[in-house]
Parts: C-alpha cells; sequence; structure tokens
C-alpha cells in the first residue's frame, strides 16, 4: 500500500497540470501585489558628506593644545550642539521639510524624525598609540548623512549640517580656549594677590621680630657673648674706679684746699676758714674769762657770725676734740683743786661754751663757703677725683645699657622657636604659592599660544574631504530584493496550494489512481476532447494574456522609475549629459 500511495514525479507534473491555471494566477496575483507594494513605497535619498579629521600642523612638542578629549568624543558633543531644537527648527522652515508630518504631529515628534532622518558614522582605523606603542583604534574621520524623499533637499540639508559642525568645531574649540585662557588668568591674578598678601604679613611679621628671626639666631648667640664680654670688662672697670675714687678721696682729705699765706712780716695769713676756727677757740676761751657783755666776747662773736656766713657751717670734729680734751683737762684739776679754784671755773666755763658750740642747730640756710681752692696739688686731685667720678657714672651707665641689651638677646633666643615656627608657616605658604604661581603663568603663557594657534587655523580642524553629492540613486527602498523575494514567495505559495489542494481532494486522476483504488488496470483510455465551451474558453484566455502584457509593459515601466532609476532623475541625467541641464 505505501508503494501504492508513494507519488512519483510524473504524478507531481500531472497535479501541476491539472492546477496551472490556478498555480499561474496565485503566483501572478502575488507577484504583481509584491510589485505593487515594491513600487508603492517611497524612495528615499541620502546624501553623505565625509569629513576628515586632520591633526595640527604644529608639532604638540612645541605648542600644546588646550583641546585634550577624544575626537570621537568631541563629534558627540558637538553634535549635541548642532542637534539642538532651534537648529533643527531654522533648518525645517528654511527648507521645507515635514510639512505633512508638522500638520498632524506635534513639533517634538517632527524633530525626533528629522534626528532619525540624520546618520553621523564614525571612521576608525588602526593606528599605533604614540604614548604607549601598541595598536589601537582611532577615529580618524566621520560621515554625515541626511536621508529624505527628495534627492535635492538630501543634498542641500547635509551640506547645511556639515556647516554646522565644521562652525560649531571652530567655535568649540575658540571657546575652550578662550575659557583656559581666562581660567588661568583669574587664577594668576589670584595667587599674584595672595603672594601680595603673604609678602605684607611677611614684612610685618620681620619687622615685629627683627631680633628674632632664625636666620639671625647665631648672630643672637654671638651678640650675647660679646655683650657679656663687655659686661665683664665694663664691671672690672667700675671696681678699678671705685679704688681709684677712694684712693683718691683719701687723698684730697689730707690736703687743704687753700695755699697757706704769709705776710711779709713772716706771719701766717688766714682763711675764712681757718680764722672761723681760731675765733671759734679764742671765743671759748674769752667766754671763760669774761662775761657775755664784754666787748671782747661781742666782737669776737660779731666776726664769727660773719665768717660763718661766708664760708657757711664748720666741722664739729675740731670741737669734739677740744670737748674732749678739756673734759679731761677737767678730771685732772678736780682732783688736784676744788670747785671753787679759778681754773676749775675757767674750765668749766670754757667746756660749757664748747657744749653750747656744738648743741648749736646747724642752719642749713647758711652758704657753702664760695671760697674756690687754690692747692694745686688739691685741685690736681680734685680733678683726677671728678674724672674718675664721671667714668664711673658712665661705666655704670654703660653697664646698665648692655644689660638691657643682654636681656634683649636672651629673650629674642628664647622666643627663636617660636618664632621660627610661625616664620617657616608663613614661609612655607610663600614658597607654595609662588610655586603655584609660576606653574600656572607657565600654563597660561601655554593657553595663549594654543590660543593664538587656534585662532590661526593651525590647530586640530574638520577638512570636508567628501561633499554632499546630489544623490541620483534612491537609498531605500530596496525594490530589486522586495520583488525577487516577492518572486520566490509567489511561486512557493502556489506550488504549495496545488500540493495542499491535491491532498485534499478525493478525486482519481490517471490509471495508476483508478489501479490503486480498483486494483484493476482499465481497459481504455479515451483522450480529451475539446468542446465549444473550451474554445470560447481559450479565446477568453488569450484575452487576458493580451491583457497581462500590457499591465505587465505598464509594471516594467513602473518598476523601471521607482526600482532602477526614477524618470525625473534619468531626464536630469540626460539633460545633464546634453550639456542641457
Amino acid at each position: 500500500m505505501e508503494e501504492e500511495n508513494t507519488k512519483g514525479l510524473q504524478d507531481y507534473v500531472a497535479m501541476f497540470k491539472r492546477q496551472r491555471g490556478k498555480l499561474l494566477l496565485i503566483a501572478s496575483g502575488l507577484f504583481l501585489l509584491t510589485i505593487l507594494v515594491a513600487i508603492s513605497l517611497p524612495s528615499v535619498y541620502k546624501a553623505t558628506a565625509t569629513i576628515l579629521i586632520e591633526q595640527q600642523e604644529i608639532p604638540p612638542d612645541l605648542v600644546r593644545s588646550t583641546v585634550t578629549s577624544y575626537a570621537d568624543q568631541r563629534i558627540q558633543v558637538i553634535s549635541q550642539r548642532v542637534m539642538t531644537s532651534s537648529n533643527l527648527k531654522r533648518i525645517i522652515d528654511k527648507f521645507g521639510l515635514y510639512v505633512d508630518e508638522q500638520k498632524a504631529n506635534p513639533l517634538s515628534v517632527v524633530l525626533e524624525t528629522m534626528k532619525e532622518d540624520i546618520q553621523l558614522e564614525m571612521v576608525s582605523a588602526d593606528v599605533v598609540d604614540p604614548v604607549s606603542g601598541r595598536p589601537t583604534q582611532a577615529t580618524i574621520a566621520f560621515t554625515l548623512a541626511f536621508s529624505s524623499k527628495s534627492p535635492k533637499i538630501a543634498q542641500e540639508v547635509a551640506n547645511e549640517l556639515v556647516s554646522l559642525y565644521l562652525d560649531e568645531n571652530l567655535k568649540r574649540r575658540s571657546e575652550v580656549a578662550a575659557e583656559t585662557t581666562s581660567f588661568l588668568g583669574l587664577e594668576a591674578a589670584k595667587l599674584s594677590e595672595q603672594i601680595a598678601n603673604l609678602e605684607t604679613e611677611l614684612a610685618i611679621f620681620k619687622e615685629k621680630n627683627a631680633s628674632s628671626l632664625p636666620q639671625l639666631q647665631n648672630f643672637n648667640m654671638q651678640l650675647m657673648d660679646k655683650t657679656e664680654q663687655q659686661v665683664i670688662e665694663v664691671d672690672r672697670q667700675i671696681n678699678a674706679l671705685n679704688e681709684r675714687k677712694v684712693y683718691l678721696e683719701a687723698e684730697l682729705s689730707q690736703l687743704n684746699p687753700n695755699t697757706n699765706i704769709y705776710s711779709a712780716t713772716g706771719e701766717r695769713i688766714y682763711g675764712s676758714e681757718d680764722r672761723l676756727k681760731a675765733l671759734e677757740a679764742e671765743f671759748i676761751a674769752l667766754s671763760a674769762r669774761y662775761s657775755g657783755n664784754h666787748p671782747d666776747i661781742a666782737k669776737t662773736k660779731r666776726e664769727i657770725e660773719a665768717l660763718r656766713k661766708e664760708v657757711g657751717a664748720t666741722d664739729n670734729g675740731e670741737l669734739l676734740t677740744q670737748l674732749t680734751s678739756k673734759r679731761a683737762e677737767l678730771a685732772t684739776l678736780i682732783d688736784r683743786y676744788s670747785e671753787s679754784h679759778p681754773d676749775v671755773k675757767k674750765l668749766r666755763k670754757e667746756i660749757s661754751s664748747l657744749e653750747a658750740q656744738l648743741n648749736r642747730p646747724l642752719s642749713v640756710s647758711l652758704p657753702k663757703s664760695t671760697a674756690k681752692p687754690d692747692n694745686p696739688a688739691y685741685i690736681q686731685l680734685k680733678a683726677q677725683l671728678e674724672a674718675a667720678e664721671a667714668e664711673l657714672r658712665a661705666q655704670r651707665t654703660s653697664k646698665e645699657s648692655l644689660r638691657q641689651k643682654l636681656g634683649e638677646y636672651e629673650k629674642s633666643i628664647l622666643q627663636a622657636p617660636q618664632v621660627e615656627r610661625e616664620y617657616q608657616s608663613l614661609m612655607r605658604d610663600y614658597e607654595n604659592a609662588t610655586v603655584k604661581y609660576r606653574e600656572v603663568k607657565a600654563k597660561q603663557m601655554e593657553a595663549d599660544m594654543a590660543q593664538a594657534m587656534e585662532k590661526d587655523r593651525k590647530g586640530e580642524r574638520f577638512s570636508l574631504i567628501e561633499p554632499p553629492m546630489f544623490p541620483e540613486e534612491p537609498f531605500k527602498p530596496n525594490r530589486k530584493a522586495i520583488i525577487f523575494l516577492g518572486l520566490i514567495l509567489s511561486i512557493g505559495s502556489s506550488f504549495g496550494f496545488a500540493v495542499v489542494k491535491e491532498s485534499l481532494s478525493s478525486a482519481i486522476f490517471g490509471s495508476r489512481a483508478v489501479l490503486a483504488v480498483t486494483g484493476l488496470a482499465p481497459l481504455v483510455v479515451l483522450p480529451y476532447i475539446e468542446t465549444d465551451e473550451d474554445i470560447s474558453k481559450n479565446q477568453s484566455t488569450k484575452l487576458k494574456i493580451i491583457f497581462s502584457i500590457i499591465g505587465a509593459l505598464i509594471a516594467v515601466i513602473l518598476f523601471f522609475h521607482f526600482v532602477i532609476k526614477p524618470l525625473d532623475v534619468l531626464w536630469y541625467v540626460v539633460m545633464r549629459k546634453l550639456g542641457l541641464g
């Protein structure tokens, strides 16, 4: 039974012959539908431009650019700046794009559609990294394309986009260079102001701690040692001067300031002071001898008063000596005589007079003696004493000054560690600011050169090596592929339809089918007899074929227009080749 149900090639050929009309109808219908679909799809043209990324003309070792990002990164940034809504809206209004879409959709949808029609692709190449020396991929160019149903619009919009990209690249590079230069200038100004403030602070600090600065510590130590030696030397000189003063005072006390003067008769002429002392001694003797009203006593007393006014108060030492001597003499006389003895009375009166002289109040108002010393030895010693005293005062003043200096040096040395910490902190801030200022100024100079390089168009730039051409061929749809696939699917679908229909049919075709069903071979096979109806049917079929040929010609024209070349483009090409367009 399996052999009987197995169909051979002849069975399939017979089956396709029986279903050839339907096969042709289904296949041609599907194929025609495919052609219509392929023709009905609108043509989309794409104009593409190629932009080369050229390296800067000046070697980077000489002038370093301020734009350090990678090329693809910069292109993406430029793309975002170009693809702004305002730019796209301006292009749409300028070229009248998406008229129908603007009526049916909001502006945001139209802008998204335009962004989808703009294609940006990077062109990379294998290069060697100059830093690491390893092979890598680098972006050396990029393509910019715009798709539109009109080839002219596609070319014009692509040109507009290329101009925007080139201008934005120059603008972006100039802005980056200018911003870098401006930023470094502001940083340099801030650092300059900071350095000026630190210099002022350092000057005030040095002025305030002029003697305690770290660099003066050794010098202060030397000065302190030197001052200590000077103090020791001054002390030695002061001791020597004190000894000399004591010596001179002792020598001076043994000399009479006045020189003894003698008269022509050989008598000594007393000075005022000596005369006063002599009269005081004579007054004591007269007081013991006479009453207080005696003329000699009154005369002596007046003379004493006059001399005292002249020479001032006299020394009581001599009076004390006389008093002591008189008292001793009185004690001797009392042992020998009675109280009534004249010598005893006289001596007692002298003692009383001496005591009265000693007990008299010393008049501070009495003028000192104005008599000038005239003893050369006395004058010389007095001058030496005064010189010694003056030098002693000078040495003491110098010693006090040296001790003050010594105290200042000690204070400076003690304050040196704290001053050094603050000074080092200020110097560290000042040096750091100075170093940073120099670095910023160097970078600012490089930025100025980089800005000049960008201004002169000597830096990295975009070069349009392939401008967008007029697209003579549509970019999409691929009608050839659509029609070819439609042809394959149409044939396959028609054959599939025939196989399914024969499988589901209960009719018996051919002697082999009769033999398979009845088990007996047919006795005779009658050929097919064509009737009038068949003839009429054949004529109808011929008319269909004629109309099909006419339709096919129309389809070929449409196919040429939509698949191979639009008729308007063909007309434009022909006119251009003839020199008429």
